[in-house]
This record gives structure tokens, sequence and C-alpha cells, in this order.
């Protein structure tokens, strides 16, 4: 059994997920990060936002980074887009991601979730982000942990 966010995936499960967010931010500048910890005691938004603005995530030039939140042992997460990101989108943007992950979740299937998570938040973003000339890639694109 899992037992804390730190041996959540394997090794080649974490280097999976890093593929990922680096193949989803090839057409876009938006920036993704996945963020893990073993429990999130208050409102799981609240808290991803605090995480989001630990990170640094709040700083990016376009303000369209996104944070994908897992806290393992209470099996909640969330997503959270930045202020660029919110101003371009409506409402339930992130509804249907957030409903394709937690099916998968629900079938222990988490890094494909988050996969699939993360591919999608690509393609949204690259609607509203396309990929620049000069663009960098501001934040990491490893798993933190906490």
């Amino acid at each position: 059994m899992r037992k804390s966010a730190r041996d959540f995936f394997s090794p080649q499960e974490e280097e999976e997920i890093r593929q990922a967010v680096m193949s989803a931010e090839l057409d876009t500048s938006g920036e993704i990060r996945v963020h893990i910890e073993n429990t999130c005691s208050g409102d799981v938004m609240d808290r991803a936002a605090y995480i989001f603005k630990k990170l640094g995530m709040n700083k990016t030039a376009q303000r369209n980074g996104v944070l994908i939140y897992l806290a393992v042992k209470n099996r909640r997460f969330a997503i959270l887009g930045d202020q660029g990101i919110h101003a371009v989108v409506p409402e339930n943007f992130w509804d249907g991601i957030k409903t394709d992950m937690l099916s998968k979740f629900r079938e222990d299937h988490f890094v494909e979730g988050l996969i699939h998570a993360i591919e999608s938040t690509g393609k949204h973003l690259k609607k509203h982000f396309p990929r620049q000339k000069d663009d960098n890639n501001e934040l990491s694109d490893d798993i933190s942990f906490g």
C-alpha cells in the first residue's frame, strides 16, 4: 500500500508525470505543476491556493500557471489556475478535467488520471496561451512534495 506523498508514485511513475508536464507545455506558454502531500485538513482549494503562492506560481509573466494538487491520505484534490487563465475561460472550466480525474482515481489509476489531466490542461492552455518564440519554462516540471 502506498503510505505517503513521497512514495505514492514510483520513480518511473514520477518520470512519466514529469514527461507529461513537459509535453503539455510544448505548445503553450502556460505552466503546469503537480504538488503532492499527505493530508489537507482544511478546505482543499484554500490549501491549493497557499501551495500555488508558495511555489511562486503567481509570478509567471502571463499569470497562466496551473496547479494540480493532491492530498493522498485524505484522497482530496484540486486544480487551480492563475488569474490570467480565469480572465479568459468560463467558470466551470476545470469541471470536466476534475470529473475525468476522479473517475480514474476511483479505479486506483492515479498516474493515468494525472497524466490525462495534464494533457487536457495543456490542450486548453494552448487555445488561450499559445507558445511564443521567446517563451521560457518559468517553473519546474518536477513534482513537488509537501
